[in-house]
């Protein structure tokens, strides 16, 4: 396997000087896709794709797919180092969502975001947004063991040695991660864990530094040798409540032994005659749904790029309306009808005059950038995966414990709500599955907290309307939506100036925001209908990569 060079890549790419190229006017075909071979974000063949945000990740997953296992096996490996070598967006202790289409055609989904615990008293329960009180039951173990043995051709302890390798070795780290541990540096050092992992001397790892995690490594070898049981039941998870419980915190024994990564429910809708694939609450993919089918309603092949971010945001404020109306499938059913979209499309007004009337409240939450990590994977055989996992805020709740060498994620103490004993978060997470004739053709999601479903919908109009490549429709300008304005990426490649005075004629308020990365971070695989190739683009505002293996194994 062709291994692409850390230091390149650190050098080629970095946060703040990342940038999107301008969407360029593309001829009337979303496969003609050219690539340049000393591009690391993008990658085209016929044995298949991966695409995540870690270049070790991309080659765990690549690895995988050279031993003959398939996708799923993949991004099953691809997610374990991940949570070794981007330990401020996700890890052991957090949370997941993932979709699968399997080559005969069936499409299903994992939830194993976080819970509160079955004993959780939330009158009782301390509260914080960080630190012991946020800790939830962790669900990315059993996710991702869940995703191996129910999709997957290859053993636990194959899919998990490059994560081992990565935290046994030692890794480069990359100037992003660099970056957001040092935002988190005060916190870091509240907690005697978390510092002993991850302050180096005086300070975070800095870009360039190795980090060897020898605590997690062993953590990581006794699940590949023990199975999620040990997580859950066992030596492992007694370490973990002892730590939580000793520092005021609420996890219990019986509240890990309880919990399973379950079978998502599904959504689905379509766009343009095809099939749209998302998971239900808590994943957003209702909402992502909602939003293109109201997309739907207008021609957005050849309208001017400001109309049609005008109409994208329209749609989300729209779609977004109805972010508390999921209550269960019968309502999610509403929201994906086309009857449904079809009125919330007419009620769209193409070039308002009174801004008050898109007027809503905006949580607190969107204000933050949101943090989370994103893989897609294609093999040979046509199976494919989109995964999201996610610590919830860079660090999560901040805390590791001590022997284990791992973040949990934010979960309680108010920061994603008043919850209840055995409850289940919702999150903006979105991974989702596009598909033409029955056959997978796009395969995305996101990170980027509330972000995530415009950029999935967005890339999704950019291909589809607009016949983009896959990598210029993750490099093309987005936008989002803020309380009665829009906002727009403003970094170099993205929207003008003289966009933003079109914004303003039509009768839009406008914030700019000239900050990479901010609007969701895309990895995607999707299908070459003409070459029956699949190409995997990385989000060029982000440190991933796309590869593709160059021989395919069988598995023994």
């Amino acid at each position: 396997m062709y291994k692409k060079s850390i230091f390149l890549l650190s050098a080629l790419i970095t946060l703040t000087i990342s940038c999107k190229k301008k969407a360029e006017e593309q001829p009337n075909n979303p496969n003609l896709t050219i690539v340049d071979e000393n591009d690391p974000q993008i990658s085209i063949s016929e044995n298949g794709a991966v695409a995540a945000a870690h270049p070790l990740a991309t080659e765990a997953g690549v690895e995988m797919l050279e031993k003959g296992g398939n996708a799923i096996d993949a991004a099953v490996a691809a997610a374990f180092v991940l949570a070794v070598v981007e330990p401020s967006m996700s890890g052991l202790g957090g949370r997941l969502q993932a979709i699968v289409m399997t080559s005969e055609g069936k499409i299903s989904g994992v939830d194993a975001t976080t819970q509160a615990g079955i004993d959780y008293n939330p009158e009782t329960a301390p509260k914080g947004q960080y630190g012991y009180p946020a800790i939830g039951v962790p669900g990315v173990v059993k996710g991702l063991t869940k995703l191996l043995s129910d999709y997957g051709t290859l053993d636990l302890e194959t899919v998990m040695q490059p994560a081992i390798k990565h935290a046994e070795e030692g890794f480069v780290v990359l100037p992003g991660e660099a970056l957001r541990q040092s935002m988190e540096i005060k916190k870091i050092k509240e907690f005697t864990g978390t510092s002993k992992y991850f302050i180096n001397g005086d300070t975070t790892y800095v870009e360039g530094s190795r980090l060897v995690q020898k605590d997690l490594a062993n953590t990581l070898k006794l699940i590949a040798k023990e199975g999620e049981k040990v997580f859950y039941e066992g030596a492992i998870a007694k370490k973990i409540v002892d730590d939580v419980q000793k520092h005021g915190g609420t996890l219990s024994m019986a509240a890990m032994a309880e919990y399973q990564a379950r079978d998502a429910d599904m959504v689905e809708g379509s766009y343009r005659g095809f099939g749209l694939h998302g998971l239900f609450i808590p994943s957003y993919g209702a909402i992502t749904i909602e939003m293109l089918q109201i997309l739907e309603n207008f021609d957005l092949a050849d309208v001017p790029e400001t109309t049609w971010a005008e109409l994208v945001y329209q749609a989300n404020v729209k779609a977004y309306e109805d972010r508390y109306s999921q209550e269960d499938l019968e309502a999610g059913k509403k929201l994906t009808s086309k009857e449904y979209a079809k009125t919330l499309a007419d009620a769209m007004v193409p070039f308002p005059t009174q801004q008050a009337a898109m007027n809503w409240d905006r949580p607190a939450s969107w204000t933050e950038n949101g943090h989370t990590t994103h893989l897609s994977v294609a093999d040979a055989n046509g199976n494919v995966i989109a995964l999201t996992q996610s610590l919830g805020p860079i660090m999560g709740s901040k805390v590791a414990t001590e022997g284990l060498g791992f973040v949990y994620a934010a979960t309680l103490g108010g920061y994603l709500g008043d919850m209840k004993a055995g409850e289940r978060a919702s999150s903006h997470i979105s991974p989702f599955i596009i598909t033409k004739k029955g056959k997978p053709f796009l395969v995305l999601g996101a990170a980027g907290g509330s972000r995530i479903v415009t950029a999935v919908a967005q890339v999704t109009s950019r291909v589809l309307d607009q016949k983009m490549p896959l990598n210029k429709a993750l490099a093309a300008a987005r936008v989002h939506t803020g309380d009665t304005l829009i906002l727009a990426e403003t970094h170099p490649g993205t929207w003008t100036l003289d966009d933003i005075k079109q914004f303003k004629e039509d009768g839009f308020m406008v914030e700019e925001v000239d900050q990479p990365g901010r609007f969701g971070r895309v990895h995607a695989v999707m299908m070459d209908t003409l070459t029956g190739k699949w190409i995997g683009a990385a989000d060029p505002d982000w440190e991933g990569t796309a590869e593709s293996p160059t021989t395919l194994g069988k598995v023994q």
